[in-house]
């Protein structure tokens, strides 16, 4: 039904209410990546208006760092969007903070704890090969 796919990994090594937390930053940042994918309003039967949300699944994959990794470097190799989460966002307050410890991770080797990746349905199926679905 769909031509493209959203999957977020998190690493699987993180403390509940971590992994939480990871996926709702990388759901929005897919929101904020493809804006276009948000479908309309809901509206309740007494005319309460809600939220947009995707209008498509996003698929929760669990994986160690390497496993991670190694999504990511598929993912730029096939110049998917991505939206990261590194460990150190977790001692930082606000999102300037977050970008500051991104910035400064190494980029060969970032410390991953949770990865979107949106683009092209098979392009974004090879980038998760071998990944279970967060269980």
């Amino acid at each position: 039904m769909f031509d493209t796919k959203v999957a977020l990994i998190v690493r699987d090594d993180l403390a509940d209410w971590q992994k939480l937390n990871v996926v709702a930053f990388l759901a929005t940042g897919v929101a904020a990546a493809m804006p276009e994918a948000l479908g309309e309003p809901y509206e309740d039967a007494a005319g309460h208006t809600y939220g947009r949300m995707l209008g498509q699944p996003m698929l929760v994959f669990a994986a160690s760092l390497p496993g991670l990794q190694t999504a990511h470097r598929q993912a730029l190799s096939r110049e998917l969007k991505m939206v990261p989460y590194v460990h150190a966002m977790f001692s930082t307050g606000h999102d300037a903070a977050n970008r500051e410890v991104f910035r400064a991770g190494n980029a060969e080797n970032l410390d991953l704890v949770g990865l979107a990746v949106l683009g092209p349905k098979k392009a974004v199926d090879k980038a998760v090969k071998g990944l279970p679905l967060h269980g």
